[in-house]
């Protein structure tokens, strides 16, 4: 192993001595003091003499709009303004890896480069820093600002030939008490040996090696020992990264937008829709309801067919029918109504799903799950008992066409009146801690245009029989069986024997 797991007290002087020795260092002529309290620190801001205190940089507006003339860097401190700054994970491969997938460094096997910030920096001196970079400049571009940082840091000279090593990955604001910023993130590989890097006295101490997963851990046990807007940036990358792993969208407007990524809520509440979502049976179950609207439809005086219409025209045949005057807008007609094209022997269209059950046993109690259905609560309340799930939803009322004031899932208002009845607005939870899986494109669309995080499961549509897809689905799934792979934090974890 690079790094032992001991308290960080005794891990870092041990590190600080394997990896400082051989490293060779620029000549330190700008500090001949170091800054080693808050209280000195601030005293140096006050009085312009901290490092480069001076410097014009680039401050911005909340939004990341450049302010014209920028601020010098003690200001900036001093007031806290919003900022751009770099961050750059450097990856250490010092020997070639092949391109075939296999041979690619799982989370253990990748190793990276941790700073131990000089204590002469204006911002958290002698803090552990997983990423390198800087304050960017006034008039500067970001990229030339993390090429200036790696070279004046550690002596990484980005040719024209490394161009490709050096990614941009997302950028994202984060303030705190101490800073408010707006961080450019980048990922660079570095294949040289650790000894021929050249530290900058005045802002590196020394430089640490450890796989991902003890960083991680590091962090998490360890978190005052690391610059706390880098702990954040990391975090962001490990997101980034399990994004990059399941292909989910990076959806402009919301958290997963890599022009203002940012750590997703909580999820508070999983919503599943019913019908082709929950199960599978290739329509057979859709077209019989189908049929049994449109044989009732014929019965009171419609066309064969016409309900299909007023369904495309409406979001659902009921309320056509409402508006079309076909059908008396009473809750007696409607309770009849619904009961009436919902009698099709549900029983014997739906198997037990072993799969699925399995699948529910594991998934965390403690988030509340919802079924969340354009048809009636009996009707879902039947499938949901033929695959053997019915225990899962016990303790929450399904989430109705009646529930939501006969509006379809097409509409806005059912997902305000669900997030209602689920407590998410009364609890003051934002709308992207709701989950929502559903098999309509149209559905997704409204769940988007109300903040939920929405899924489409099955990439077959039953109108038109061919591949669909929605650009306001997150995730596109085969079926809600992969779930698992693709939530794997929603779930209980198997635990391990040693």
């Amino acid at each position: 192993m690079d790094i032992l797991l001991f308290a960080l007290s005794v891990a870092v002087p041990f590190l600080h001595h394997r990896y400082r020795s051989g490293v060779k260092r620029s000549p330190s002529s700008m500090m001949t003091t170091t800054t080693t309290s808050s209280t000195s620190l601030q005293e140096q801001l006050e009085q312009g003499t901290s490092l480069n205190a001076k410097e014009r940089v680039c401050t911005v507006t909340s939004n990341n709009v450049p302010i014209i003339g920028g601020h010098d860097r003690a200001t900036m401190r001093l007031c806290k303004l919003w900022h751009r700054a770099t961050y750059c994970l450097i990856r250490h491969e010092p020997t070639p890896i092949s391109d075939h997938p296999s041979s690619h460094p799982k989370d253990d096997e990748i190793y990276v480069l941790v700073q131990k910030r000089s204590s002469f920096k204006d911002y958290c001196p002698s803090k552990l820093d997983p990423t390198s970079g800087g304050v960017v400049g006034y008039g500067e571009d970001c990229y030339t600002n993390i090429s200036r940082e790696l070279e004046e840091e550690m002596g990484i000279i980005i040719t024209t030939g490394g161009l490709s090593n050096l990614k941009h990955l997302f950028t994202f604001p984060y303030q705190d008490e101490q800073v408010r910023v707006w961080g450019y993130f980048y990922e660079y590989t570095y294949k040289g040996s650790i000894r021929e890097l050249q530290l900058q006295e005045e802002e590196v101490e020394t430089v640490l090696r450890m796989n991902l997963q003890e960083l991680q851990h590091l962090m998490k046990t360890q978190s005052s020992t690391f610059m706390s807007d880098s702990i954040h940036a990391m975090n962001l990358y490990f997101q980034f990264q399990h994004d990059l792993k399941v292909q989910r969208r990076f959806l402009k407007g919301s958290s997963s937008d890599l022009e203002a990524f940012a750590i997703r809520p909580k999820i508070q509440a999983i919503f599943f829709d019913c019908d082709d979502c929950l199960y599978f049976d290739n329509w057979k179950t859709a077209q019989k309801l189908t049929k049994k609207i449109d044989e009732w439809c014929v019965n009171h005086g419609l066309q064969t067919g016409q309900a299909y219409g007023l369904y495309k025209q409406y979001g659902t045949a009921l309320r056509g029918l409402l508006v079309e005057g076909y059908l008396e807008n009473s809750d007696q007609a409607i309770r009849q109504y619904l009961e009436d094209v919902h009698d099709i022997g549900i029983e014997t269209l739906i198997e037990p799903d072993v799969k699925l059950q399995e699948m529910f046993s594991r998934l965390d109690p403690t988030i509340p799950k919802y079924i969340f259905t354009a048809s009636v609560s009996q009707h879902a309340q039947k499938c949901i008992k033929a695959l053997g799930i019915e225990d899962y939803f016990t303790s929450n009322p399904i989430i109705d066409c009646v529930s939501c004031d006969l509006e379809t899932k097409h509409s806005p208002h059912s997902f305000q009146r669900a997030m209602e009845i689920a407590n998410i607005i009364g609890n003051q939870y934002p709308p992207q801690s709701c989950l929502f899986f559903d098999d309509s494109i149209t559905n997704i669309q409204a769940a988007r245009q109300v903040g939920w995080r929405a899924c489409l499961v099955g990439k077959v549509g039953r109108d038109c029989r061919t591949t669909i897809s929605s650009d306001d689905a997150e995730l596109e799934l085969d079926s809600i069986h992969d779930m698992e792979k693709v939530f794997p934090e929603l779930f209980i974890k198997k635990e391990t024997t040693d």
